[in-house]
């Protein structure tokens, strides 16, 4: 028997079960259907599993280093097999939680894989989804009067280069490893390749870093790049920048060979394992896309400024349309996807307002414009910035590598970009993050007092710093 909905959502995801809690909270009738676990990529293959195993690789760093703090500990040893059962802990109790919102919510929650009908005898529109449940019963018929789609992304790699678990291994198999390698490639040293560099290193893991760019992290400020690279250098990761992974060099034995063009020279790297972190692609296909009127770019759902399709009922949010793939911005899509089709006045969202974050160790966070950014805008710049070295709780923390920057528009001092590396600087961005939604200038973020001793004061020195007013430097 068909079952009728104000809405369901294809995909459990981060931006899926939020826009489904919204939904519920603004009355609607709404559904989920999900072929994995709710949580999506994020929760279970992403975010949160990397992060943890990120945590653990820092805290074996920093055990290492104990006597620096004047604690001795004795040999300090590493059981990967309890990292990961953290890991999985960790992972298993939001899951859990993601369960129970969605019976606090009402909604319902089908588990198996959905597919978008045309026009047919349930309705005349494209919209129907056909769940094929996981657990073999008959399919289930949703008749939603509107769809959001939430199919998210999932690892791509190079062509040739085939992924096989073994030698060659995207992050979502490198989350399951059972064993840390002693040597590893990583091709990509974009946001997900450092983090994995960052966390192998500390584990131990002799790590080379090739990228085809001519600085790792390609999309953050120039300034932040070559910290990065200077500190991932200082662990011990080799980078190889401005590189051209051959993948049909590929060679398997006892360990993985692969060579790079790099510089016009051809050049082989060896390693146990090989991780190809080159970016990801969405996951459109085997949803009925083809049944509709909706129209893809580049692999990618294309929506207006309210996530609505070519199919006006049918919305997409989140790493299916491109764009910023990072879970809090399919969150917020997928908010404003729900409200819009509750009749809300919905503002278009303004990417310059999302913060973004590496967590590597250094961290590295950013929101709003680069330098060069900036300028290719036509914006005259000023730009301040300061360093953790002169702050006094960085001292005492044990970081104090990194520097916060910010850049001002010269004509009217608001803040265009602000831009950090160092200690903890994934939680403190989000400073900047309001100081860009509300339009502030540096004047404001320096007269905004911060406590002493903590590490937020490199923000309001930075500011100082736009001006040449920084107190400490």
């Amino acid at each position: 028997m068909a079952q009728e909905y104000d809405l369901v959502v294809l995909g459990g995801g981060t931006g899926g079960y939020v826009a489904a809690i919204r939904a519920s909270q603004l009355g609607l009738k709404t559904a989920i259907v999900e072929k994995g676990k709710l949580g999506g990529t994020c929760l279970h293959k992403g975010c949160i599993p990397s992060k943890a195993l990120l945590r653990s690789a820092e805290v074996y760093a920093t055990a290492k280093r104990g006597e620096e703090f004047g604690v001795v500990t004795g040999e300090v040893g590493l059981d990967f097999s309890k990292v990961q059962q953290r890991k999985e802990k960790i992972v298993d109790q939001l899951h859990k939680g993601v369960q129970h919102l969605m019976k606090q919510g009402k909604i319902d929650v089908y588990e198996g894989l959905g597919r978008i009908l045309g026009p047919s005898i349930f309705s005349p529109m494209p919209g129907t989804i056909s769940v094929e449940m996981n657990n073999g019963s008959d399919n289930e018929m949703l008749i939603p009067k509107n769809v959001v789609l939430a199919t998210g992304s999932r690892p791509r790699s190079l062509p040739g280069l085939e992924i096989d678990g073994e030698f060659v291994m995207t992050s979502d198999e490198a989350l399951q490893m059972e064993a840390l390698p002693k040597s590893i490639i990583i091709v990509g040293g974009g946001v997900i390749g450092i983090e994995w560099a960052s966390m192998l290193s500390d584990f131990g893991t002799e790590v080379t870093v090739i990228e085809y760019a001519d600085r790792i992290i390609p999309t953050e400020d120039k300034e932040i790049s070559r910290e990065m690279q200077r500190l991932m250098k200082k662990k011990g990761v080799k980078i190889i920048t401005g590189a051209k992974v051959l993948p049909e060099t590929l060679k398997k034995g006892e360990v993985a060979a692969i060579s790079a063009e790099v510089k016009g020279e051809q050049k082989e790297f060896q390693a146990e394992k090989i991780l190809v972190s080159v970016g990801r692609q969405a996951n459109v296909e085997g949803i009925g896309i083809e049944n509709t009127e909706i129209q893809t770019e580049k692999g990618y759902i294309v929506t207006n400024e309210y996530f609505q399709t070519k199919e006006s009922h049918i919305y997409a949010i989140g790493d299916c349309i491109g764009g910023l793939q990072l879970a809090h911005v399919a969150s917020h899509e997928g908010i404003s996807a729900v409200e819009h089709i509750a009749g809300k006045d919905v503002l278009p969202m303004d990417y310059t307002l999302v913060s973004k974050c590496i967590y590597s160790s250094p961290e590295a966070a950013s929101v709003g414009l680069t330098e060069d950014e900036a300028k290719e805008k036509g914006f005259e710049v000023k730009t301040g910035k300061f360093s953790f070295r002169a702050i006094g709780k960085a001292l005492v923390y044990g970081e104090s590598d990194g520097f916060v920057k910010i850049i001002a528009d010269k004509d009217t001092n608001d803040v265009l970009g602000v831009h950090m590396i160092g200690p903890h600087v994934t939680d403190m961005i989000s400073e900047a993050g309001l100081a860009k939604v509300l339009d502030a200038t540096p004047w404001e973020i320096a007269h905004t007092i911060h406590p002493h001793p903590t590490l937020s004061e490199a923000i309001g020195e930075a500011a100082l710093a736009v001006d040449g007013l920084a107190i400490h430097s």
